[in-house]
């Protein structure tokens, strides 16, 4: 008898399934683009600042084994990603490109000074960060000068955290949002159900026994809820990467993993918790509730 009414309830259960997966998936998807989202912005962060450095205006007729030995130095230290050095004849060839004449036979002699571009790691590239290094620097005596960009880079700093704090912002309401649709969604489904599982309550069947057919299904729901929202997001993601090849990298497969996995535990975790709310807000109602 008992096996006969747990089947009568997955067959119930199986008819709402498909419409209950589909706007799981949805959910999902918009969750699983967030993150995607939110990989590619802190790419383009970390792309900005890695690119805003500062220039090393070196002394005229320095040893060449000095240079070569600072150079080396920025370029062991952890907070550096690189540098790169511009001759006077380099500097001069780049000035007459942006000015478009020869500055040099006007002049009659080469004013520039060799230099050292010096471009930082992005999670060095802050404003206390770089004063520190330019302390340091300015004692080197091949060093004339340093020419640091200070109210470029506070402003991208400024602009950055702006742009973060957004993002966090705009993830929490689609995460709340998100919750809340699958939320009404199981609802819905188990609502459709209540009068099986008073049925199955008073003809003296446990508790356990009426849960265990629904947090199954829930649990199944929630997993292929999540696959087919990975599908679509693959899909997507491909698509993308058709028209915009450096949207999608090599060394984003690792993160793009984590965030299937998440959508995964999510999908399964929320679809069973809800349900197991669900079934037991209908196990604690009277009969007469049921109609409302």
């Amino acid at each position: 008898m008992k096996q006969m009414q747990e089947r009568h309830i997955k067959r119930k259960l199986r008819s709402s399934s498909l419409s209950t997966m589909l706007s799981i998936s949805l959910v999902l998807l918009m969750l699983g683009s967030m993150g995607f989202i939110y990989l590619n912005t802190q790419r383009l962060i970390n792309y900005i600042k890695e690119n805003v450095g500062f220039t090393l205006v070196l002394e005229e007729n320095i040893k060449k084994v000095d240079r070569l030995q600072l150079q080396r130095n920025l370029d062991a230290s952890p907070e550096i990603k690189s540098t790169i050095f511009i001759s006077k004849d380099d500097a001069a060839k780049i000035l007459k490109n942006d000015l478009g004449e020869d500055f040099i036979n006007f002049l009659g002699f080469n004013p520039l000074s060799a230099s050292i571009d010096v471009y930082m790691h992005a999670e060095y590239a802050e404003e206390n960060q770089i004063e520190t290094i330019e302390s340091n620097l300015i004692k080197n005596p091949i060093i004339k000068e340093i020419i640091i960009q200070k109210d470029l880079i506070a402003d991208i700093n400024t602009n950055v955290r702006k742009l973060v704090l957004i993002l966090i912002s705009f993830s929490i309401l689609l995460l709340i949002v998100a919750v809340a649709l699958i939320n009404n969604t199981i609802r819905l489904t188990v609502y459709s159900q209540r009068f099986n599982i008073k049925s199955m309550k008073l003809v003296g069947a446990t508790n356990k026994f009426i849960r265990k057919p629904f947090l199954r299904n829930s649990m199944l729901q929630g997993l292929f809820s999540s696959l087919i929202g990975i599908v679509f997001l693959i899909i997507a993601l491909f698509s993308l990467h058709k028209e915009m090849p450096e949207l999608l990298l090599a060394e984003d497969i690792s993160s793009m993993l984590i965030i299937f996995l998440a959508m995964i535990f999510f999908g399964i975790l929320m679809s069973t918790i809800v349900t197991n709310i669900s079934v037991g807000k209908y196990l604690k109602m009277n009969e007469n509730d049921l109609y409302h």
